[in-house]
C-alpha cells in the first residue's frame, strides 16, 4: 500500500528556469559594455592615440611631395609603414573602426542619460528627512519672529535668489518644510559636452562625404595659370557624394611670392599674391599667408610651402629652341631641390617632319638656390643668392609615349636600366649658373635662363566647417559647466515656537552634497547665516 502525502502549495515543484538564448545574451552584454562611459573614454583615448601617426608622418591627402620625399629618405622603412596606412591615417580602416565605435558608444551613453536628466529636471526636490542631524551639514535652533508659514516663504525666496529649485510643503502637524536642490548644470554640461563631441564626429563624417580637397603646385607667371578642374590638380580627392561638376568655377595665377627667412634659414614669413577670377568674373588681386587662407566661394586655398622652378632653354641640332619652367622639389630646409627637365619633342627633322625617339633629351639633377663655393651639392641658404644647377644629361626614348603614368619629377628608371635612355657627357654632372649655356656633344645647347618661385597650395572645401566650430565651442562650454557644477540639496524644517508665542517659529536646516564639493560647508554656513541675519 502506497501512502501519498499532501504537500503545501509553496512546496510544489517550481517551474523550470527560463532558458536565455546565448547569442542574445552575448549581444546584450556586448552592447552594455560598448555603451558604458568607461568604454567611451577608452575609445576617445584610442582615437587620440590613433591620430598621433598623422602628425608624425606626412599625409598624402595634405602633401604628396612630402610623402615622396619620405620614401626617398627612408627607402626601406617607408614601404613597411605604408602598408599600415601611416601616410593615410585618417582614411585607414583601423582609424575608421575606432571612429565608428566611438560614435556608437557615445550615442548609447548620451540617449539614456539625456532621458534620465530630463526626468530629474521635471522631478520636484524630495521631502526633508526626519532626522536632519544625521546629514553632513546641520544647523538647528534658528529663531524667527514670523509665523511658520511666512518663515517658510521667506526661506524659499532666499533659496530661489541663489538659483535653487525649491518646493515648500505644509505638514499635517502645523510645521513647514522647504526643499532646495541645485547643481543640475553639472550633468547638463556633461551631456552638452558629449552632444558637442557627437556633432564634431558627425561633422567630420559628413565633411568627408560632401567635401573635397586637392593639391596644386603653382609657379609664378602669367603663363602658369590654374583653373579648378580635376585635370589641373596634382592630386585630388572627392567625397563619395561629390563629382567633377560640383567643383566651384574659379581660375587663378600666382603673380608674386615673398618669402623671408631667419639667419638660420628657418622660414619667417610666406606671402602669396594671386590674380583670381570666380564664375567668369573679372580678375581681382588677393593675398594670403600660411595662417590666413584665401577664402573663395565654396573653397579655401591654404599656403603650404614654396620652392623654385628653373627656367631652361634647350636648342636642338636643327636650331629649334624650347623653353620650359620646371619645378624642382625641395629635399631639405635650405631648399636643396631635385627634379628633371624633359624635352620629348625635339630634334625633329624639318625635311621629313618626323621625330626620332632616340634623340629625345632629359636632364636630371639638383638645384641650389644658394650654391657653395666648395662645390657641395647642398644649398647654404633658402634664398636666391647664388643659384646653381647640377645636371646629368640623358638621350634616348624617355618612355612618355607608352601611356603608363609616371612622375614628372624623375626620369623613368626602367628606360635607363633597359638602355633605351642613355647618359651622355660622362659621369660628372654639368654645373650651370644663372645665365650660363651648356654645349653638349651632339651640338645641342642648354641654357639656364632664369628661376621662378612656386607655391604649394592645398585647395579644400568642407561644408560642415561651421558645424565643427559650433561643436567645439559648445564642447568647451559643456566642459566648463561640468567641471564647475556641483549637485547639492538643502532642507529646512520650520516649526511653530513652543509656548504662548504663536507668531514665532524655529528653523532647523540640513544639507547634503551629491558630489564631491569641498566648498559646500562654507556655502551652507553662508546660507544659514543669511537666514539668521534676515530674521526680524
Amino acid at each position: 500500500m502506497t501512502v501519498v502525502e499532501d504537500r503545501p502549495a509553496e512546496e510544489a515543484e517550481a517551474p523550470p528556469p527560463r532558458r536565455v538564448n546565448p547569442l542574445w545574451a552575448l549581444l546584450r552584454n556586448s552592447w552594455r559594455q560598448l555603451t558604458s562611459m568607461r568604454t567611451a573614454l577608452i575609445l576617445l583615448f584610442l582615437l587620440a592615440v590613433a591620430a598621433v601617426p598623422g602628425s608624425i608622418f606626412p599625409q598624402r591627402s595634405v602633401n604628396r611631395e612630402n610623402v615622396a620625399e619620405y620614401f626617398a629618405t627612408h627607402p626601406k622603412l617607408a614601404p613597411a609603414i605604408d602598408r599600415a596606412f601611416a601616410f593615410d591615417v585618417y582614411s585607414s580602416p583601423w582609424f575608421a573602426a575606432i571612429y565608428l565605435l566611438l560614435f556608437t558608444s557615445l550615442i548609447g551613453c548620451v540617449l539614456p542619460r539625456l532621458r534620465d536628466h530630463i526626468r530629474a529636471l521635471r522631478t520636484v526636490p524630495p521631502e526633508a528627512p526626519k532626522r536632519m542631524g544625521r546629514l553632513p551639514e546641520h544647523a538647528g535652533g534658528l529663531e524667527s519672529a514670523q509665523p511658520a508659514g511666512e518663515t517658510a516663504v521667506r526661506v524659499a525666496a532666499t533659496l530661489r535668489r541663489r538659483w535653487f529649485r525649491v518646493r515648500v510643503r505644509d505638514q499635517k502637524d502645523g510645521s513647514w518644510t522647504v526643499s532646495g536642490e541645485k547643481g543640475y548644470l553639472k550633468e547638463t554640461g556633461n551631456l552638452l559636452f558629449h552632444v558637442a563631441l557627437l556633432s564634431v564626429l558627425v561633422g567630420v563624417g559628413f565633411g568627408h562625404w560632401y567635401g573635397w580637397h586637392g593639391n596644386r603646385l603653382l609657379v609664378t607667371g602669367a603663363d602658369q595659370g590654374f583653373c579648378n578642374s580635376l585635370t589641373q590638380f596634382d592630386d585630388v580627392s572627392l567625397g563619395p557624394q561629390v563629382d567633377a561638376s560640383d567643383l566651384p568655377n574659379f581660375c587663378m595665377k600666382l603673380t608674386k611670392f615673398d618669402a623671408t627667412y631667419q639667419s638660420t634659414g628657418q622660414p619667417k614669413s610666406y606671402d602669396a599674391t594671386v590674380s583670381v577670377s570666380q564664375n567668369g568674373g573679372a580678375d581681382e588681386t588677393r593675398s594670403f599667408t600660411v595662417n590666413d587662407p584665401l577664402r573663395l566661394d565654396d573653397a579655401n586655398i591654404h599656403l603650404l610651402g614654396q620652392g623654385y622652378a628653373p627656367e631652361l632653354k634647350y636648342t636642338d641640332r636643327y636650331g629649334v629652341s624650347q623653353t620650359k619652367v620646371v619645378p624642382f622639389l625641395p629635399v631639405d630646409g635650405m631648399l636643396t631641390s631635385e627634379g628633371v627637365a624633359q624635352f620629348p619633342d625635339v630634334n625633329i627633322d624639318p625635311k621629313t617632319n618626323k621625330r626620332d625617339d632616340k634623340l629625345q633629351m632629359g636632364f636630371e639633377g639638383v638645384f641650389l638656390p644658394t650654391g657653395s663655393t666648395d662645390g657641395s651639392a647642398r644649398s647654404q641658404f633658402p634664398e636666391l643668392n647664388n643659384p646653381v644647377l647640377y645636371l646629368t644629361a640623358y638621350q634616348g626614348d624617355l618612355g612618355l609615349d607608352v601611356g603608363i603614368p609616371g612622375s614628372v619629377y624623375s626620369l623613368d628608371r626602367d628606360q635607363i636600366d633597359s638602355g633605351a635612355l642613355k647618359k651622355i657627357g660622362g659621369d660628372r654632372p654639368y654645373v650651370l649658373k644663372l645665365g650660363e649655356k651648356l654645349a653638349l656633344e651632339d651640338g645641342t645647347t642648354l641654357e639656364f635662363v632664369g628661376v621662378r618661385q612656386f607655391a604649394t597650395l592645398s585647395i579644400r572645401y568642407d561644408p560642415t566647417q561651421f558645424l565643427l566650430l559650433i561643436g567645439a565651442v559648445l564642447g568647451l562650454i559643456g566642459l566648463m559647466l561640468s567641471l564647475s557644477g556641483h549637485r547639492r540639496r538643502v532642507w529646512f524644517r520650520v516649526v511653530p515656537a513652543a509656548g504662548d508665542d504663536a507668531r514665532s517659529s524655529v528653523i532647523e536646516a540640513g544639507g547634503l552634497p551629491r558630489t564631491d564639493y569641498p566648498g559646500f560647508g562654507d556655502e551652507f554656513a553662508s546660507l544659514t547665516r543669511s537666514l539668521k541675519e534676515g530674521t526680524p
